[in-house]
This record gives C-alpha cells, structure tokens and sequence, in this order.
C-alpha cells in the first residue's frame, strides 16, 4: 500500500531522512545536533504510546517544517493530508509562548486543544515535552528551565492526566518539581532513600504470605512494587501537613493478574478477598474502579491495609490489559499484544475528543478540566498576552477586551502584521494589534461590528451617554432661542411639536435640534401658527368666567388647588391620593388634564426625568383644608387577640370616617389596608402614630 508517493513502511526513514537534511547544523543547548530531540519524542511516541507510524512520521516532519513553513505542500504531496493535518497542529501549538503561564493556565491549555483538531496532536505533544523535560538541565538556562517546569506543569500535567496517561503525568510532575522547588524535591527523595532498606525488608515480609496463598488458588500475576511518587507525596504533605513517613500509602505493591477479558473482574475480586482475608483493610479507603472505570478508562482495585507492624500498604488489584491501560493510556493497549487495529485506534482518538470536550470531574491538585468550546477563539496581545473571546469576534471586540477605552477609540488595528479594519473577524492563534484615535467616537453602526456582549453593552453606554449631551445641547438652544424670540412654549405645544416632527420622546426632539436636523427658524414659525390657531378656535366658555381659579401664565408660576376638583381642569391623581399638606406637583395628561401627585408618588422620579415639559407647579388654597381626601393606610402586624377591635377603636378616637377594612392572614401574621377620609395630611400622620403604638404591630405606611 501507497501513501502519496512513499511505501508506508517507509514512512518514518523518509520523514527522519528530510528532518536530518531540514535540520542540518542545528544544535540543543547540550551541544548535541538537533535531531535526537525528534528521535527522543519518536521513541516514546513508538514505544510508550504505542501509536503508528504515520504519527511517528509526523513528529520528524513538524520538527523539519518549524523553520520552513513553505512546506506544507510537499509534505501534503508526499505524506498525505492525514500526516500534514497533524503537522500544522503540532506547528501552530510549538508558537505558544506564554509569557506568563501562571496567569491564564485554564485558557492555554484550551488554546492548545483548539490547535488539536486531531487528538493524536496532543499525544505527541506531550510526548515532547516529557523528552524536554528529561533534557531540561542539559539544554536550557536557569531562567528557562524555570519557565519550561512551570508550563509543564500548569499546561501539560493536566492535560495527561485527564487523558488517562498517569505513567506521563507521574514523571512529568516529578521533573517539574525538581527543578521548580529542588529543596524539597530532595528532602521528599532523602527520606525516602534513607528508609529504603527497611522498606524493602518490609515489603518482602509483606508479599510472602500474599504470594503463597495466590499460588495455592492458581492465580497467575505479576508482583510489583513501587513508591508514590515524589510530586504526590510532597502535594500530600502539604495538603495534610504531614512528615514524609506520616503519609499513607507511600508504599505500594501491585498485582497484575493473567486473564482472559471475561475473567479478569472476578479474578480481580477474589485476589481482593485474599489480601482482605490475611491482612486488616480499612474500608474507607477501598476505591473501586473496575465495577465503574474512571471517565479516562481507568480500572483497577485499591485497598489498603494494616501490616502486624502497623505500617500502611496500599495494594492495587488489576489485570494485564488493565495495568497497561493504567500507566501509558489507552494507546498503549494495542502496543501490548502488537495489535495495530486502525478502526479500533481511531475509536479511541474519538473517545479521546469527546473527552477534551466535555467536563470532567477534577482530582485534588489537577485544578479545572479542559473544556474546549468550539464558540470561543484565542488570539494574543503584541505583548504575548493570551485573551479569549466568543468565535466570529472582530478587532472591535478585541479592542474592548483589552480596555474599554481603548474599544471607544478604536480605528482598526493590524492582524499577524496585515493592516485590517475593526469589523474583521478573527482566528484562534491571531496576534493582534489596535489603532486608535482621539477624535473617535462610536456609532450605531459599531453595534453590527461585534458579538461580544461586553463591546456590545459599552458601545450602547457611550452611545447613551452621547445622546444626553446632545440632549442638553439641543434643549438649552431651544431655551436660547426662545428667550431671544420672546415666546414660550406651553406643554400641550411641546406635544404638538412631537406629534407635528413624528418623535415620541422629547429627548429626540432635542438631540435633533443638536444635530441641525430641524432648524431653530423652522421651529418658531411652527410655533407661532400652533398659537394662531389655538387663538382662533378658542371661545371663552360662559359658565366658567367668573371662576376665581386661572389657568398658569408661565411655567414659573403655581397652579392654586382649592376643593373645586374636576371641574377646573385637573383631578387628584389615584396612584398616590393627595390631601391638604402634601407636596404635590401637577402633570398635564393627554385625557384628564393636570393630575395632582404626591412628591414622594412612585411614579414621581419616573414622570419628572421623562416628561419635565409637562410637570405644573401647584400650591394648595386654604379653603382646601374643608374638603374630604381620601387615603389608603397599609400595616402588617402578628396574630394578637383584640387587633382588629384595636385598629378600630384608633379611627373612631381620631374621629376619621373609616370607608373600607381589608384584611388576611397567614404564617401567624396579618395584612391589612384601611381607606380612610381625611381633610388633611396632619390627620394621616396622627393616625399612623397611634397605630404604630398597637400590640403586635410590625409596619404602618401610608400607600
């Protein structure tokens, strides 16, 4: 069989043949050439994960195309599509260079997913940087080292781990650790090799009794032993502020049991009843993993157990095809038997996506799982800052991510380098750079720009914001103008104005006048024929000459109130129920005329700030104090004998005409709403004092 040109046996010495000549005199920092760096990452590739030759052909070639992008299209002649779509992962996640892993790990490891459109991308970049890491001291400078163990160990390290490569995720932890915080890399390592001896004595001690009464059931494994790793102890440590031999479990055996794929489990269980059967368990730290595998595949069993001595052994139950899953990941499965099955592999990769993209519960000191979302991208600040936004996002969003002043100037920015406009969209793994000016402003336009919600929210702010200073200048024109001209216009000629230029809101009458869409001129000679024909069609009505009340002149002048309501042109209004004392202020309505408010109405703020060309100052006569005034009183109060008969007798002291009396009751409290006449707000205020004064009374408000 073919591929593109290559007999597919000789994949990987083509592909290594063309990265010896591609990187020909280029040296590691050890001084050694360059490509036992590809052969490093081939082997474990080959030999630890167990994957094809195509992926190891794909190491050598990501390796010689680094510093040759230019080809890509003989690598796609030659190898195939399949070879080259992991080449140009491996090439885009080899560009990330943060400059602060600690900053953003969650979105970095995100980035290096997104470049992973094939999950063999991943494991082959894991596989290189545990070669890096192996090489770390040999290769970098301190300051490197230092950068490469703490990507390692923010990206990389979680990366294994959710991938089910514990082996991986061990050394990798380990070697970060050494370099990052070497003295307690050594502390952790002395201690264990001081007391090796005797836990190798202890160890066998402890086997032997096991080993003989495996033997007598028939059961063929393998006996291993081993101790936790450094970086695990040392976390442990921490966690439970503990001494290196106070940590559990730091000793271990493994049994690694011969059978076939339907006996396995029940092997498994009775080797378990064996060791449960010699040496005293303690149940609550049994972990069962083969009745419900672990989301990255893991199976096995751990129990741990007291030895006569005391001491603490964790022993892990798993089969052969178990233990190789375990320590190397899935991958290592067909490695194990030599089986290189494709379909049964490319299943695996599957599993391996979904796995990347959906969450996955994390262990203590994994931190959070990647989720990659494919409605985000990730693009970087000249300054290598990583940033994430939602996908389609423009140079416009990218503007207001980094500051929303910087979004409010912008003018377009430059793309990897190529001048752009701020409505072109991004890609994941962009640099991006923001032009700005000072004499910027947003428009309405901006809003079609973006898919942010945070550009999008900012944008309608400045725009509002605008707005209002237009606003302020169109009204003190008019003002101007008016005083100037010597008129005024009344509330009910504002509404004509609205209605005449098709506007709903007074606000866009002004910001229109700022923006010279209606000329000043045009509006007084609109003005002057709305007086005109309001003279002409006014007649005085006969019935209401000799009324002492007049409407206002101006706006500056008060509109009296007496007891005459209804019949001179305005009402009380129902919302709030205004009596004699109140603070009131008149609003003109399209249908009842001036309606009387309350100060303190809730509708107040609401018909003050939107509609101030109809708001009508008023006073009270005082004649008006003979008139009835109806008004509302609410109280909450607890279940107490008598309550009812006491709100009465409260009214009747007052000498107040109770109209109404409402009330329920429910969880031991009592609502109720009094309507109550009044002739003036002196009485409401007397009879909320005496109310609040009533047992068990918790709230009495004036509605």
């Amino acid at each position: 069989m073919k591929q593109q040109g290559v007999v597919k046996q000789d994949l990987v010495v083509a592909a290594r043949a063309l990265a010896i000549e591609k990187l020909k005199g280029l040296l590691r920092g050890n001084g050694r050439p360059f490509i036992e760096h590809a052969d490093g990452v081939a082997a474990i590739v080959e030999k630890e994960l167990g994957l094809s030759k195509q992926v190891v052909a794909a190491v050598y070639l990501h390796e010689a195309s680094r510093k040759n992008p230019d080809m890509l299209p003989e690598i796609i002649q030659t190898y195939g599509e399949e070879i080259a779509h992991m080449v140009t992962g491996l090439n885009k996640i080899s560009t990330i260079n943060p400059r602060d892993t600690r900053l953003q790990p969650e979105n970095y490891r995100k980035l290096i997913v997104s470049y992973s459109t094939d999950p063999t991308v991943i494991l082959i970049k894991l596989a290189d940087r545990l070669e890096i890491m192996h090489n770390l001291t040999t290769c970098f400078s301190a300051n490197d080292q230092m950068k490469k163990a703490t990507e390692t160990l923010m990206l990389y390290v979680p990366l294994a781990h959710q991938l089910g490569l514990y082996h991986t995720k061990s050394r990798l932890e380990d070697l970060s650790f050494k370099v990052l915080q070497p003295e307690d890399y050594r502390l952790v390592v002395n201690s264990l090799k001081a007391s090796e001896r005797e836990q190798n004595a202890m160890m066998q001690r402890f086997s032997a009794l096991l080993e003989k009464a495996l033997k007598e059931a028939g059961i063929c494994y393998e006996l291993k032993s081993r101790t936790k790793a450094v970086y695990s102890i040392w976390r442990k440590m921490q966690a439970q502020q503990l001494a290196v031999e106070e940590v559990y479990d730091i000793l271990g055996i493994r049994f690694i049991i011969d059978a076939e794929p339907e006996k396995e489990k029940d092997l498994c269980w009775q080797v378990y009843s064996i060791v449960t059967q010699i040496y005293e368990p303690i149940p609550e730290r049994m972990r069962d993993w083969i009745t419900v595998p672990k989301e990255s595949g893991y199976e096995s069993l751990h129990i741990t157990v007291k030895t006569p001595e005391g001491k603490v052994v964790e022993v892990q139950i798993r089969s052969r095809r178990m233990d190789v899953m375990a320590e190397y990941g899935v991958a290592a499965h067909w490695a194990y038997k030599g089986v290189r099955n494709e379909q049964v592999l490319q299943s695996w990769l599957s599993g391996i996506r979904k796995r990347l993209q959906e969450p996955d519960k994390a262990e203590e000191g994994m931190g959070e799982p990647v989720v990659f979302t494919p409605n985000e991208i990730y693009v970087f600040t000249p300054a290598g800052d990583l940033r994430r936004l939602p996908s389609g996002a423009t140079v416009l969003d990218f503007a207001f991510e980094i500051h929303s002043n910087l979004g409010i100037r912008c003018t377009g920015g430059r793309i990897n380098g190529k001048m752009s406009q701020m409505r072109d969209a991004l890609q994941t793994g962009d640099t991006v750079e923001v032009f700005t000016s000072k004499n910027q402003k947003p428009s309405k336009d901006w809003l079609g720009y973006v898919v942010s919600g945070k550009a999008r929210s900012k944008i309608r702010q400045t725009l509002r914001e605008e707005e209002g200073v237009r606003v302020a200048e169109g009204r003190e024109m008019l003002e101007r103008r008016l005083k100037n001209w010597k008129m005024e216009a009344l509330p009910e000629e504002y509404a004509q104005l609205l209605k005449h230029y098709k506007m709903k809101q007074l606000n866009d009458f002004y910001a229109a006048i700022a923006n010279e869409n209606i000329p000043l001129q045009e509006i007084k000679k609109t003005l002057i024929q709305f007086k005109e024909e309001k003279q002409e069609k006014t007649v005085p009505d006969p019935a209401l000459l000799d009324r002492p009340v007049m409407p206002p002149t101006h706006m500056d002048d008060y509109l009296i109130i007496d007891d005459s309501f209804g019949r001179i042109g305005f009402k009380l209004a129902k919302c709030c129920n205004p009596v004699v004392g109140d603070k009131v202020f008149g609003f003109v309505s399209v249908k009842d005329g001036i309606k009387i408010h309350r100060m303190s109405c809730p509708n107040a703020e609401r018909l003050i700030t939107q509609y101030p060309y109809r708001i009508q100052k008023v006073k009270w006569r005082e004649s008006a104090a003979s008139a009835i005034f109806q008004t509302t009183i609410k109280f909450m109060a607890y279940e107490e004998i008598g309550l009812m008969q006491a709100v009465s007798d409260t009214v009747n002291m007052l000498s107040l005409n109770l109209r109404s009396f409402r009330f329920s009751g429910r969880h031991g409290k009592i609502s109720g709403i009094l309507q109550i006449a009044v002739n003036s707000n002196k009485q409401v205020d007397l009879l909320l004092f005496h109310l609040r004064k009533i047992k068990g009374m918790v709230k009495v408000s004036r509605e």
